[in-house]
């Protein structure tokens, strides 16, 4: 589950954090690097279980709906969305039921929140269509809770901020794991019962190895990193870049340097989204720039051997950067590659 774009996003929060909090030891920063990684894949197992929170609200209060009709001698109320069958399917996964059991996570402690969701939900259209639908089957059960998790779910200011109270890492990881979330949901299949095979936590080792050996080569060879952009960036003084455009860049270069395999333009455009995000304004078209200069700068002089296209559009690296602090550097201490699909 946890990918390169995750994987840069992390190294850019914990290189900055680790700058900025004084107690530079790198085998403590990496081991922060790996449990803030692994807090994204325990919110992506808590968002799974949202759902699975709903649907056993559901189900109460169809209990209390269907001993009202009883009693009342009028019209049954419909099971449709308490038994729906990939919610049913989702309670009973193993992967998930022994994670949340593992972590000792739960819902039922949010039931504010839980009543406040099935309510958005059963005022929802995409709630009263499926229910007003003559299709009934698991294809038509998992395909609504799709939708209510992009429409409901995925932008959520109430579910925002209970995530931030728990945890000072997911409101940054929510919108990438997300994806995981939707990415899952169309995977289901009936057939697999129980035993459908959730997203792992890292797809192989080699994502392990990339996150580990980017943040030591970033914080090992800064300096060397940081003499190139000074290079760069002679026609004015280096010491009026944004700190966190230096951080962006510097983990850039060592991603361009230390990794054979990954091309230099997917490095740079990377590194220029992230920008965008988490520094000023102008700073994705500046850092566009300077990186463009200092990785031909190294072809050229044959430090680093990796081909680039000439006709690749840069923006120009001699205009002044402003000089500003970021403005979305959530990178603090931790309590104790595509859209949809894209995973």
């Amino acid at each position: 589950m946890i990918n390169r774009e995750l994987i840069r996003i992390k190294i850019v929060q914990l290189t900055y954090a680790y700058y900025q909090n004084g107690n530079k030891n790198i085998d403590t920063a990496e081991k922060e690097l790996f449990f803030s990684l692994s807090k994204a894949y325990d919110l992506y197992n808590y968002l799974l279980a949202l759902i699975v929170a709903v649907t056993k609200d559901a189900r109460k209060r169809l209990d209390v709906a269907q001993t009202k009709a009883q009693r009342e001698g009028t019209d049954m109320p419909s099971q449709k969305f308490a038994y729906n069958r990939f919610a049913l399917q989702l309670e009973e996964n193993k992967m998930l039921c022994d994670f949340m059991e593992a972590k000792k996570k739960s819902w039922n402690d949010e039931p504010e929140f839980i009543n406040k969701l099935y309510k958005q939900i059963t005022d929802s259209q995409i709630y009263k269509d499926y229910m007003a639908d003559t299709e009934d089957n698991y294809a038509a059960d998992r395909e609504l809770w799709r939708k209510l998790y992009r429409t409901l779910i995925q932008e959520n200011e109430d579910l925002d901020a209970l995530l931030e109270e728990q945890s000072l890492y997911w409101n940054d990881d929510k919108e990438i794991v997300d994806t995981f979330v939707l990415k899952t949901i169309k995977r289901f299949d009936e057939k697999k019962k129980a035993k459908q095979e959730l997203l792992p936590e890292y797809d192989s080792e080699e994502d392990r190895d990339y996150a580990r050996k980017l943040f030591r080569a970033t914080i090992m060879n800064g300096d060397e990193y940081q003499r190139y952009m000074s290079e760069a960036s002679r026609n004015w003084d280096f010491s009026r870049l944004a700190f966190m455009d230096v951080i962006i860049m510097q983990i850039a270069i060592a991603e361009i340097v230390t990794f054979p395999s990954i091309p230099v333009s997917v490095s740079i455009n990377e590194y220029v989204d992230i920008a965008k995000l988490y520094s000023t304004p102008r700073s994705g078209g500046y850092i566009n720039g300077m990186l463009d200069n200092i990785a031909r700068h190294l072809i050229q002089t044959g430090r680093l051997m990796k081909h680039m296209d000439n006709n690749r559009k840069t923006a120009s690296a001699t205009s002044a950067p402003v000089a500003a602090e970021p403005q979305k550097a959530k990178a603090e201490e931790s309590e104790g590659q595509e859209e949809e699909e894209k995973a």
